[in-house]
């Protein structure tokens, strides 16, 4: 058994629906999430930029004593996941390889779209992971201005769903069989996207994906804790009241505390 709690990051606070579905699996795990609302967005900045930030992300939860790492961001992931996998003493897991592993996927599936920031998409991740299979087509489509729509609250109504139509128009063409949600914020408009689509689309969210990949790996190297209380601590890099209100829609119950570092 392992005691020391797991650790998450994420650019700002879109991680913590991966924490969310953290939580529904290993409920007596403790948790360090950190969100660095300081540097936010991760998705329009340059890899060196993100690779920077994501080291410096990766080394304040190191210094947490964490047992593990979980890169809650799809464009830290995309872009920097080896390198913190490189330099890091502890096990490290990415969005991007648990949300575009086949082995949960139906081997009927043929045409998938991928949607995300313009960093995750440029980076092209998903699509690298997913092209291992020559059978399947994958579309990608970068959606840059769900995230502040999301943050601003706009997760229903004419607004997202006009959004939704204009981003998604071209992929309504392709047939898919399913779409990744290739950023942490998506899971909070999928019923906009499902509408649009849909319900024969099937919308995958890579958060499930790696808290099961994350599950797995604790349990096969006794790592798990059944002591534990549940308890997270949260820590920004900026914080105001508006962070707050979305930080609880994105968690789905209230938070207590939250500390504010410098890295």
């Amino acid at each position: 058994m392992d005691l020391r709690p797991i650790g998450v990051f994420d650019s700002g606070l879109g991680g913590l629906t991966v924490v969310r579905q953290i939580k529904k699996l290993l409920p007596k795990e403790n948790i360090i999430y950190l969100g660095d609302t300081a540097r936010v967005p991760y998705g329009t900045r340059s890899k060196k930029i993100v690779t920077k930030f994501a080291l410096e992300d990766s080394g304040f939860l190191e210094k947490k004593n964490v047992k593990c790492i979980v890169i809650a961001c799809n464009t830290a992931s995309s872009l920097a996941f080896k390198k913190v996998k490189k330099v890091s003493r502890i096990p490290v897991f990415d969005i991007v390889s648990s949300g575009s592993d086949l082995s949960n996927f139906s081997k009927k599936i043929k045409s998938i779209g991928v949607i995300g920031t313009l960093g995750t998409i440029n980076s092209h991740a998903y699509k690298k992971n997913l092209g291992l299979n020559r059978n399947i087509k994958v579309y990608e489509i970068a959606c840059p201005l769900f995230v502040p729509f999301i943050e601003e609250n706009e997760v229903k109504g004419n607004l997202i769903n006009l959004l939704v139509e204009k981003y998604l128009k071209n992929l309504k063409e392709k047939n898919l069989d399913l779409i990744i949600l290739g950023c942490t914020h998506y899971p909070l408009i999928k019923n906009s996207i499902n509408k649009f689509m849909g319900k024969n689309i099937a919308l995958v969210d890579p958060g499930v994906s790696v808290a099961k990949t994350l599950s797995l790996y604790l349990k096969n190297n006794k790592m798990l804790n059944n002591k534990g209380n549940g308890k997270i601590n949260y820590y920004l890099t900026d914080l105001n009241d508006r962070f707050v209100k979305v930080a609880e829609k994105f968690l789905g119950e209230k938070i207590k505390s939250i500390g504010v570092v410098d890295l």
